[in-house]
């Protein structure tokens, strides 16, 4: 393996992210705020700190989104019980259309993406994947973790 390896993969996950942004402007949504749906349809009833996290982006920005959302009727919030300052985020019945249109858009790039893959390949793909997170997230744990 070369360090090519690793600009290859930061650049198909930005040409990857830059498509999927285009593709839910089509749907009159933003980026971010499909992102957020989904992590809320994937990892439910979480508190926003959690989705900012996940989405990697500072906790005001994703207030403003979850401004936006929630004025549209998406998205609800609620008083998490085991912390009075922070809010628990739901999808709300009128969200479950424009989520499932973001599933189908996704899963029509991710089919775009491995054009020409075949279905063992395609598994093969997803169990590196996964091997490969699970090594990521191994290696951000702090040193004493490790032994």
């Amino acid at each position: 393996m070369t360090i090519d390896t690793g600009y290859r993969l930061a650049d198909n996950s930005r040409q990857l992210r830059r498509l999927f942004d285009e593709r839910v402007r089509e749907l009159g949504i933003t980026g971010p705020q499909a992102r957020l749906l989904l992590s809320l349809e994937r990892h439910p009833d979480q508190n926003q700190a959690f989705y900012a996290e996940r989405l990697e982006i500072e906790p005001i920005t994703l207030t403003r989104i979850v401004d936006r959302l929630e004025d549209a009727g998406w998205i609800a919030r609620q008083a998490d019980p085991a912390d009075r300052r922070a809010r628990i985020l739901h999808l709300t019945d009128k969200s479950r259309g424009i989520v499932t249109r973001l599933r189908v858009n996704v899963e029509g790039l991710f089919d775009e993406m491995l054009t020409g893959f075949a279905p063992a390949e395609r598994d093969l793909f997803a169990q590196m994947l996964g091997r490969i997170a699970a090594n990521l997230a191994a290696a951000r744990q702090p040193e004493a973790a490790h032994g």
